[in-house]
């Protein structure tokens, strides 16, 4: 097994909105805010290759929406999926499973695309299978009214028209035993429902894909939770619960929106679990 990581670009979004009820002087410390108040934040996914299987965790944003949409977000910086892809020697037609962790628009807007004369939507992975679980697919496709904005209809809908949907069959446990995709899956409800945390065992070491379980560093004290959250009381019990066993078993965490690190470990200490180290993935990974 090979694991890289993708870079799919930037964006910028409310620091507020990133941090909830904490106070901007405490968040800015390590996310610093420009004069709007956004902060920069990446899109990075993760590419597994195991034997004949090229697998995908999350996509990005996409390039199909309009320049009004992406005027929101001030998207920056020069990498894509596609390039990313390419320095690593892959195309996007080799990708065999794309898994997402969840369906909001810039976890899962890179899995569909427009046709080349762009009337329809199609698959931009042609060859793959796209990883979703009923539930929080029910979730996506009657979205409540707070999460609406998240759950666009163009990103979702052509997945499962397309034949190419697979949902994974989850139990009652925090912890879901998963042999199809070879790594296990914390579900993390607080941000929202049933959001898949993939937890790979690799080079005698435990990876974990934190997509927005935790989006930063700067998110790692407990209070430290995101507007965006739909629980954000059972997102502070999930985090309580997840990073102490981070620090008791030294996972290694891979952060999706965190621009300036890839990963990180974490620690206890007099005030509860915080930032240990930080590296480059190259750092800790051949």
């Amino acid at each position: 097994m090979k694991i890289y990581p993708i870079e799919t670009g930037n964006l910028k979004l409310d620091g507020g909105a990133m941090f909830g009820v904490v106070p901007k002087n405490l968040w800015q410390r390590t996310n610093p805010a420009d004069t709007n108040n956004m902060i920069d934040l990446a899109m990075r996914c993760m590419l597994i290759e195991d034997g004949n299987r090229l697998i995908l965790i999350d996509t990005g944003l996409g390039n199909k929406q309009s320049d009004k949409f992406f005027g929101y977000y001030y998207l920056f910086g020069d990498a894509t999926l596609d390039i990313s892809l390419a320095k690593l020697g892959f195309h996007r037609d080799d990708i065999t499973d794309v898994f997402l962790t969840h369906l909001h628009f810039d976890h899962c807007g890179g899995s569909i695309q427009w046709n080349n004369s762009k009337t329809f939507y199609e698959p931009a992975f042609k060859n793959a299978k796209f990883w979703s679980n009923q539930d929080h697919w029910n979730w996506a496709t009657n979205p409540n009214d707070r999460e609406k904005a998240s759950f666009l209809k163009e990103n979702i809908n052509p997945m499962q028209d397309s034949g190419q949907l697979n949902f994974i069959n989850l139990s009652e446990n925090k912890i879901q035993k998963n042999s199809e995709l070879g790594f296990d899956i914390f579900l993390a409800d607080g941000h929202t429902d049933k959001q898949m945390i993939p937890m790979i065992k690799y080079q005698e070491k435990t990876l974990v894909f934190m997509a927005d379980l935790l989006p930063t560093t700067g998110h790692i004290p407990l209070p430290f939770v995101m507007g965006y959250d739909t629980r954000p009381m059972l997102t502070l019990k999930e985090k309580k619960q997840f990073l102490n066993t981070a620090a008791d078993e030294e996972f290694i965490l891979f952060l999706e929106h965190d621009t300036q690190s890839e990963l990180c470990t974490v620690q206890h200490t007099e005030k509860g679990v915080r930032l240990k180290n930080t590296f480059k993935f190259t750092d800790i990974f051949n």
